[in-house]
């Protein structure tokens, strides 16, 4: 008796080491009038054959990375206060009157 492994299991080890791509195109139309398209592309590999795609972007995201916490955001941010900081020290403060003593138009 030979052992034969089960159709899901063969399955997830072809998805796991070549990858699956899921596409499709969802139209809803009213009368010819396209109203709305929706593009879906679905890409399952295993994380060794994402990133041998050049498919990372998890580990740059905060959210599901820990190691990606940030720092590089909080650099630009310190950048952008910076400028900010700067056009406002070269900008004339226009100082705008508070409602009540404002000139009331015929």
């Amino acid at each position: 008796m030979r052992f034969r492994a089960p159709r899901s299991l063969m399955c997830s080890n072809a998805c796991s080491t070549k990858g699956v791509v899921i596409a499709g195109d969802i139209k809803i139309k009213l009368v010819d009038i396209e109203l709305l398209t929706i593009q879906i592309r679905l890409l399952i590999a295993s994380v060794e054959k994402a990133k041998e795609l050049g498919i990372d972007w998890w580990t740059r995201d905060p959210n599901l990375c820990s190691l990606a916490s940030g720092r590089h955001e909080d650099g630009e941010l310190a950048d952008l206060r910076k400028r900010v900081e700067g056009l406002e020290m070269r900008t004339p403060v226009r100082r705008v009157p508070p409602p009540s003593q404002r000139k009331q138009e015929p």
